[in-house]
């Protein structure tokens, strides 16, 4: 580059780093953003599912040590959805919502309709080292999921449907919003922390790069 990289350089190489696996360039954009200030707990969330995917668990325990020491607090991932003028907030995990068991079978339903469109978990979006069946669960309660598959039960066929997540989509959410997208003909919006995500007939306006 012409000139010094500055940290938002170094925020994109670390999100990059997530895209392609890339554990020594994490590792590099994650001590350069830290040197400039930054202690956002995005970036040890980045840095941490990276070494999560590779099953580098002890690397993941000594991230969530050095948050601790640096009084970092990973804020929950909650979702807005809103249907008819009513906004309706998710949590992940939660199960409060008074239409819950219609919710829950939504859910269900739509993990049948998208492995039936090649649908795999991708578990390695799951900070925890536990089994392969209580990993898909724990995706299985996203907040960006439960706000679309309520979305899509409140609403009309065709009815565009527009979620804000408070942090950046899990790649797991994102694949799952594509197919979603192409078995229900729904034109689905999310927007994250970093950019807004247009799903339409099983792609994304970010081309999978975000």
């Amino acid at each position: 580059m012409p000139s010094e990289p500055d940290i938002e350089i170094w925020h994109t190489l670390l999100g990059a780093s997530q895209t392609y696996g890339d554990v020594p360039l994490a590792e590099l954009a994650a001590k350069k953003v830290a040197e400039l200030g930054s202690n956002m707990d995005g970036d040890y969330v980045l840095l941490s599912n990276i070494y999560a995917s590779n099953s580098r668990w002890h690397d993941v325990d000594h991230v969530r040590t050095r948050m601790q020491c640096n009084d970092v607090i990973k804020i929950p991932g909650f979702s807005y959805i809103e249907i008819n003028g009513t906004m309706h907030m998710f949590i992940k995990g939660d199960r409060s919502h008074p239409i819950w068991k219609e919710i829950s079978n939504a859910l269900h339903y739509i993990s049948v309709r998208i492995r039936a469109l090649g649908y795999v978990p991708e578990v390695q979006n799951v900070l925890h080292d536990i089994g392969e069946e209580e990993k898909q669960h724990e995706l299985y309660l996203h907040s960006e999921k439960l706000a679309i598959a309520f979305g899509l039960i409140s609403t009309d066929p065709g009815v565009e449907l527009r979620v804000i997540k408070n942090l950046r989509i899990c790649g797991d959410c994102h694949a799952v919003a594509k197919l979603v997208s192409k078995a229900y003909n729904r034109v689905i919006v999310v927007r994250d922390r970093a950019r807004f995500h247009r799903f339409e007939g099983g792609e994304c306006s970010c081309q999978d790069f975000w």
